[in-house]
């Protein structure tokens, strides 16, 4: 999460700013050394160079794997909003592999659960939101698109359980969703105060109170490992279908806040370009908030 987070937007990390970052999270040289050998071994990254002067570069899955959590983000945002109100529609995904390709069974199993998808019985699964398009790029990629089957259906009904929103109850873990949202909003709320206190004039000469860019980079780390943390296992069910008011919205304004107030901080010549994709999703809907 660290080396993703620290991404520039030419797909670049440097490694001096890597090791200074974990240094300031509490970790050692020898674990980001482990968690660099380990990212170039599973072909995440590239690597060139030695010690604190080298540089990593993001392959192209690593980018493509990244992409698909911003219109996630935006998602959620305009649900938060009132943007985007559920149509009542269920999208169903099913399949069925022989044995022989149960690691691409297994990965579309995964994927199908990432996308926030839920198992009604042996391969099928159901996701409230159009995930269409996700499925099917991610079945082609695994070469199971032919054992693919998509519907959607407004009559959806698991045993005798029929209303919608105690279906979501009943298919996803909602309450254990809403403990991270409320941990996330725990940990945002003492950085948005220490964020939007005094503004340092220059990197160079910092007010005595105010976060010097390396603290700044620290921060901005810390709420995207925690958003990360909250948002992979949600399924971004309508507000429809969740208890009212959700943690998930509280949450997200705090990160739009956060992130905000980053945006105002940084300096040209010391900008820390990091999870800009998270950045620039959270500022649009700060600012849709501020109208």
């Amino acid at each position: 999460m660290l080396v993703n987070a620290l991404i520039r937007e030419d797909g670049t990390v440097g490694a001096d700013e890597l090791y200074s970052v974990a240094n300031t999270l509490g970790m050692s040289d020898q674990q980001v050394r482990l968690c660099v050998k380990r990212l170039v071994a599973e072909g995440r990254f590239t690597h060139e160079g030695r010690g604190r002067k080298a540089e990593l570069r993001a392959t192209a899955d690593t980018t493509r794997v990244l992409a698909p959590n911003a219109d996630f983000l935006r998602h959620a945002f305009q649900q938060d909003a009132g943007l985007a109100p559920w149509d009542g529609v269920w999208h169903l995904a099913a399949f069925a592999m022989p044995e022989s390709a149960r690691t691409a069974r297994d990965a579309l199993r995964e994927t199908l659960v990432h996308l926030g998808g839920a198992p009604l019985q042996g391969g099928l699964y159901v996701c409230a939101n159009a995930w269409e398009p996700y499925v099917e790029e991610a079945a082609h990629r695994l070469g199971a698109h032919g054992a693919l089957t998509l519907l959607t259906t407004t009559d959806l009904r698991k045993g005798d359980i029929q209303e919608p929103a105690e279906l979501a109850g009943h298919l996803w873990s909602v309450q254990e969703i809403a403990d991270r949202y409320h941990r996330l909003s725990r940990i945002a709320r003492p950085r948005l105060a220490r964020l939007t206190g005094p503004v340092a004039p220059s990197p160079s000469a910092p007010s005595p109170s105010a976060p010097t860019p390396s603290a700044l980079l620290t921060i901005a780390v810390e709420l995207a490992a925690e958003l990360t943390r909250a948002m992979e296992p949600d399924p971004l069910l309508p507000p429809e279908l969740l208890p009212q008011p959700w943690p998930g919205a509280q949450a997200r304004e705090l990160i739009a806040r956060c992130w905000a107030a980053l945006h105002e901080r940084e300096h040209d010549e010391t900008r820390p370009v990091l999870f800009r994709i998270y950045a620039d999703v959270a500022r649009e809907a700060a600012a849709r908030a501020a109208r």
